[in-house]
């Protein structure tokens, strides 16, 4: 059924459609009224929201079959071909190309990506300023990012909890260590700095919030809309770690026309194949890299490495190195597991195939 019916109908820039999707409508010969945003995921089921509506949605057997992967299917954030049939079930028939894709390895299945958030602009990367804060995983982040071709933002939480000396000391290693990049504190609790974050969202743009459990991303979400749209909760006092409140990923339309999408935190930030976002990230490292000795270098422990050394002379950070090389090795195994899954899915289409070529052989025979 249609779960709610907006005052009027919406404008595709109000969903944060751009020209680029709307290119693609018109060349594929679609009507605006043919597509939709997903704003949530609940185990295959959607919500897509349309210039006239949201509905609850499901995928067509025609693109389950095509889908090659978990990542061929809707996400949170995608533009989706629909039709809608009685009691205003849609069906999802298509996924159109994403201009921005989110994405981290599967917690628990090697070889495997999970889609966190599509079609992105900026990603909030929200980090408590008292406990939560720790620059290799802001990397970490910064890299999945950059691969992503996402603007990331870092946002400092729960500010009220520190002095203000001791948030300008993470803010200069900040700075330090990753320079030109937009920081943002502030108190949901106080609401200090928030009018900064409140201007920067600007109308038909999306933003995604990363980040662990605990940190205030639905609180965020909350202070933004105006309303308790999503769960919040404590910290645990045993662990000082996070509870998992936001449960899935949820699109969320702001007042102002910027559209927002909180994600539920994340205690792993596994690196796929994100080269590019590790020459971004790690853009003074990989400078450095081009003048080594040997063009194999594994800055480890060759003779005549740059990388090794700038770092005895003290023009690159020590921890940035060691977290640079950690991110690397990850990668590498990533794309070796990703290479010998492939390999074993194409050996059992094979086999598969030659199976049910053989059956029908012997079939029509007898």
């Amino acid at each position: 059924m249609v779960l709610s019916k907006t005052e009027r109908d919406m404008e595709p820039d109000e969903l944060g459609m751009n020209p680029g999707i709307r290119d693609y409508l018109d060349s594929h010969g679609l009507s605006i009224r043919e597509t939709g945003r997903v704003t949530a995921e609940h185990k295959e089921r959607y919500l897509v929201r349309t210039i006239t509506g949201e509905f609850e949605a499901e995928i067509t057997g025609h693109l389950r079959y095509k889908a090659e992967s978990r990542e061929d299917f809707p996400a949170v954030g995608d533009w989706v071909v629909i039709s809608s049939y009685d009691e205003g079930l849609a069906f999802i028939h298509e996924v159109i190309p994403r201009y921005s894709i989110i994405k981290r390895q599967a917690v628990g299945r090697h070889g495997d990506i999970q889609v966190i958030a599509s079609n992105i602009d900026y990603a909030f990367i929200v980090q408590a300023a008292d406990r939560d804060f720790n620059i290799n995983r802001l990397e970490r982040y910064l890299t999945i990012c950059h691969a992503s071709r996402v603007i990331p933002v870092i946002i400092l939480s729960k500010t009220d909890l520190i002095s203000a000396t001791d948030l300008e000391s993470i803010v200069e290693s900040i700075r330090n260590r990753i320079p030109d990049i937009h920081i943002l504190p502030f108190s949901n609790e106080s609401l200090e700095g928030f009018e900064s974050i409140k201007t920067f969202i600007e109308k038909g743009k999306t933003y995604c919030l990363l980040g662990s459990s605990g940190v205030g991303k639905s609180t965020l979400v909350n202070n933004l809309t105006g309303n308790e749209v999503m769960k919040t909760g404590q910290i645990s006092h045993s662990t000082q770690k996070g509870r998992h409140i936001t449960s899935h990923r949820e699109l969320t339309i702001l007042a102002n026309g910027g559209i927002i999408i909180d994600n539920p935190g994340m205690r792993e930030v596994g690196i796929t194949d994100n080269s590019e976002g590790l020459e971004i990230t790690f853009d003074k490292i990989l400078a450095l890299a081009t003048a080594c000795k040997f063009k194999d270098c594994t800055h480890t422990q060759e003779t005549g490495c740059r990388v090794l050394d700038a770092i005895e002379k003290g023009e690159i950070d020590w921890n940035a190195y060691q977290n640079y090389l950690k991110m690397e090795r990850e990668k590498s195994h990533f794309e070796l597991t990703l290479a010998e899954k492939r390999q074993k899915d194409k050996a059992f289409g094979k086999m598969f195939k030659d199976y049910k070529k053989n059956f029908l052989q012997d079939r029509f025979k007898k």
